[in-house]
């Protein structure tokens, strides 16, 4: 039964129509090529000397530079990307306009900016394929929407600005990632790893996986029939892990198009991560596992830790899981105490409605 919803929901998702999709701020420099011009900078100092790289505003393993083994990698993970602003005021405040990248719905806006290295934030919630994509936009100075408004492509949502930690009015800029909700039961999760106070709900930064949003920008704009789910399953997986199942995790539920394989019967469920740890794949599995592991790595004489922002350690074809390896895989598999019956029950109704 439900092998035949995951079939159902995934060929409807393969049908739909091309995504309306744009730029957040009037920057545009991302499709010329000019990528100082769309980038915010950062401000580096590696073993002396003192540099302002735009790459540390773009996705991925960008900042922290260190040595390993006679070279220089970056360490840090960015998990969105930064976009400069194009027009400033006498004072040197930036005046972009914020916009939503796509049709959605707001879901969460957070206007305290103490309350989250974000600052002011906001997230779009985007239907596509079935399945439910986030937006979020963070730095902001103004937010001019709220929670259940619906948004178009196109559409404001707020004012540029430099709030949250890390940055200040020269450096002011939009941070924009575009990710998955990893748990509708963030907040169990969050009490079981010892978390802190949580202001944001399930839309707390720990609970979205980020994609490579300009990329997926970049790409979209030479195909525009380029479906997100299919951009996402072709991301290069770094490692595997293996876990036990108890049942068809929610998260396999709610985005059927991760799902490679027969759902109905697995006693383990395999999950294929890119280097960022970002699922792109689950593969149902009839091997009996007690715990998670790690089951295949691409090589690296470069530690593992350091490629996978310590999620598994290790060196060359060996790898493990470290603790936030195993708190990312318990956050997915929602293998941990959730209070009163919600989560049974949207397991049992499928994707939210």
């Amino acid at each position: 039964m439900l092998r035949t919803l995951l079939s159902i929901l995934a060929a409807a998702g393969m049908a739909q129509a091309s995504i309306d999709l744009r730029l957040p701020t009037e920057n545009h420099h991302l499709f010329t090529g000019e990528h100082d011009r769309f980038y915010m900078y950062v401000d580096r100092i590696f073993e002396g000397e003192t540099s302002k790289p735009w790459e540390g505003g773009s996705f991925g393993y960008v900042r922290t530079a260190m040595r390993v083994n006679d070279r220089v990698i970056l360490t840090k993970f960015h998990e969105g990307i930064d976009i400069a602003p194009v027009n400033r005021d006498r004072a040197g405040n930036p005046l972009d306009l914020v916009t939503s990248i796509a049709d959605g719905r707001v879901v969460h806006v957070s206007p305290i900016s103490g309350r989250s290295n974000y600052g002011k934030y906001l997230v779009v919630e985007h239907e596509w394929e079935n399945s439910r994509v986030y937006s979020l936009y963070a730095h902001l100075a103004e937010i001019t929407c709220k929670p259940g408004d619906p948004v178009r492509a196109g559409s404001v949502l707020g004012r540029m600005g430099y709030t949250g930690a890390g940055i200040n009015r020269t450096r002011a800029h939009l941070h924009l990632e575009l990710a998955m909700l990893m748990s509708r039961n963030f907040d169990d999760w969050q009490k079981t790893a010892g978390g802190g106070i949580n202001h944001h709900g399930i839309f707390n930064g720990m609970n979205l996986t980020g994609t490579d949003v300009a990329r997926f920008f970049i790409e979209h704009r030479a195909n525009p029939q380029l479906r997100f789910s299919e951009f996402v399953t072709n991301t290069p997986v770094y490692f595997k892990v293996i876990a036990p199942a108890r049942g068809t995790p929610d998260f396999v539920i709610r985005h059927p198009w991760i799902c490679r394989g027969t759902a109905d019967g697995a006693a383990s469920w395999e999950i294929s991560f890119s280097a960022t740890g970002q699922p792109v794949a689950f593969t149902p599995s009839m091997r009996q596992v007690d715990s998670p592991y790690v089951t295949a790595v691409r090589p690296s004489d470069i530690p593992h830790r350091y490629l996978t922002r310590n999620l598994i350690t290790g060196q060359d074809n060996r790898a493990s899981l470290t603790q936030s390896g195993k708190q990312l895989v318990s956050l997915l598999m929602e293998d941990f105490p959730i209070s009163g019956a919600q989560a049974m029950d949207d397991r049992k109704t499928g994707p939210e409605g």
